[in-house]
């Protein structure tokens, strides 16, 4: 099938692979995977991930929404602020309902306190949590960090947490970007239990949040799940993990095709997609994106995106081929923090949504026109 560029290409045996990897983290820590849909949300892969996963988390009521509609089993709803009526909404299909601060549980729990909602399931509906923040994270990015300064995010005093106790049921923790570092990972887990154990032991769940790398090449695995298995055994509590990277990393590549090549000093290939437009996280943490290309070559390009921003670049490489009008360039991990930023900059072609199936199929799941440019406008 010939596809016309630009698109992402979702790959579902190279998405299977994480969710392997998940499976049997869930197998032998029992912990539980919940998918955070503020890195990924292309639900035309969902089917296959909820084999894998618990269910989903989520950063504002229309994330939550689409967990609930399209993922289907726990909902975990979280918010850094939620009004009135995101908690009355959520409220009537969450599973959990995490405030990011005091003032908000004080104001709002009642509005989802399980006392007030329908049954569901033959249970009562959604329980009540709070974002702490431990004072400390894993993160190369100050952009990223959670305890940075003056960090907005979760509750830090520890007696304020004790007396809120009646009325949570579970705690989130967040304090990882990209972690592959075991060691790290043990030792503020360690941390979160010295401080925190007395709380823990009075709680039915905790999240530990995501950003922990144990699906990349190499990662030991095994250490991960027995710190998990022994940190649920000790404080008597059900573990949750929010991964987005690490569930879908190396799943997915934005197709892109040369539009011109021109000369300042060195030869500059113009795509038609754009960082600005498609691949934001580029621009935001001043990255390159990776080729498929593993080892460089004979000829140095820059690639840029067509956008009229400047910076607009994709990255600087030494190709093993001349680019010309019609090449082909496949830009890697194009799946965490892509689709979910893609925005209408410039009116820019958007680009379709693909994904190969696990048969081999190629499905075209979504073509973007200019309705859907006008839609987006008033």
């Amino acid at each position: 099938m010939i596809l016309n560029t630009p698109y992402y290409l979702i790959d579902e045996k190279k998405l299977l692979k994480n969710l392997r990897v998940i499976q049997h983290i869930r197998e032998v820590s029992g912990a539980k995977f919940v998918l955070a849909l503020k890195c990924f949300a292309a639900w035309s892969v969902f089917g296959l991930m909820r084999r894998y996963m618990d269910g989903t988390t989520s950063s504002s009521v229309y994330e939550a929404r689409l967990g609930h509609e399209k993922f289907g089993k726990e909902v975990h709803a979280y918010c850094v602020a939620f009004s009135d009526d995101d908690v009355k909404e959520v409220s009537g299909f969450a599973d959990k309902v995490i405030f990011n601060s005091f003032t908000q549980l004080e104001r709002l729990g009642r509005l989802a306190h399980p006392d007030t909602n329908t049954m569901r399931n033959g249970a009562q509906g959604c329980r009540i949590g709070v974002r702490v923040n431990p004072g400390t994270s894993f993160s190369r990015f100050d952009l990223a960090d959670p305890a940075r300064k003056y960090s907005r995010l979760g509750v830090t005093d520890r007696q304020a947490l004790k007396k809120a106790l009646p009325r949570l049921s579970g705690v989130m923790f967040h304090y990882n970007c990209e972690n592959d570092d075991v060691e790290h990972f043990a030792r503020h887990l360690d941390r979160i239990g010295r401080v925190y154990g007395d709380v823990l032991k009075r709680l039915e769940w905790v999240s530990i949040g995501g950003g922990f790398y144990f699906t990349k090449k190499g990662y030991p695995v095994g250490k991960f799940c027995e710190k998990l298995k022994a940190f649920g055994r000790t404080f008597g509590i059900q573990v949750y993990l929010e991964p987005g990277e690490a569930a879908i990393t190396q799943a997915a590549q934005l197709v892109t095709r040369v539009l011109d090549v021109v000369r300042n000093k060195i030869d500059i290939a113009i795509v038609d997609a754009s960082t600005e437009a498609h691949m934001l996280d580029l621009l935001i943490y001043r990255q390159n994106a990776r080729l498929r290309q593993e080892l460089p070559g004979r000829f140095p390009y820059m690639v840029a995106g067509r956008s009229c921003l400047a910076g607009d670049i994709f990255g600087t490489y030494r190709l093993d081929r001349r680019l010309k009008v019609g090449s082909e360039i496949r830009f890697l991990d194009a799946a965490g923090y892509t689709m979910v930023k893609k925005n209408w900059f410039n009116g820019l072609q958007m680009p379709s949504i693909v994904v190969k199936r696990l048969n081999g199929s190629t499905d075209v799941v979504r073509r973007f026109g200019y309705r859907d440019y006008v839609a987006s406008l008033s």
